[in-house]
């Protein structure tokens, strides 16, 4: 049995295989991005885990763009590593999400703890990289779309 898959079942909503071509080094990169932007500290006495993503976004002005920066590391890496463009459409709105509504002043913080833009972004990379249903994108399979124009 595959411990790194065990990793990612127990960590992240996806039950998937991974292809043994997929670089199992970037996804680790990936994976300690999101560990430190959404869920570096368990808040003492529950199970809910945030990172330093509320913290930047603490800044007045660039807090969240500096988050959202440094974010676009996933969605790089993801495009490297071959996601649909749909799938990196989806990524940037996660963060364009995060970065919306942590701007917003006083729920900003709250929003930048529960939404995890990261965590979802990787969660959608898995998802593609293992071709689970729903996650096919745009131009992917061998359908051929033909408009005709007059």
């Amino acid at each position: 049995m595959n411990t790194d898959r065990d990793d990612l079942t127990d960590e992240f909503d996806f039950d998937g295989e991974l292809p043994d071509t997929v670089n199992r080094a970037a996804i680790e990169r990936m994976r300690t991005v999101a560990r430190v932007f959404d869920d570096l500290v368990r808040v003492p006495g529950t199970d809910f885990r945030v990172g330093i993503d509320p913290v930047l976004g603490a800044l007045p002005g660039v807090g969240d763009v500096i988050s959202a920066g440094l974010s676009l590391y996933i969605v790089l890496e993801a495009a490297w590593l071959g996601v649909s463009f749909t799938t990196l459409l989806r990524m940037i709105g996660n963060i364009a999400i995060d970065v919306v509504g942590g701007s917003i002043p006083i729920v900003g913080g709250i929003v930048d703890a529960v939404w995890k833009a990261n965590r979802r972004n990787l969660e959608l990379v898995l998802s593609d990289l293992a071709n689970e249903p729903g996650s096919e994108g745009f131009g992917d399979g061998d359908d051929v779309v033909e408009i005709e124009v007059e």
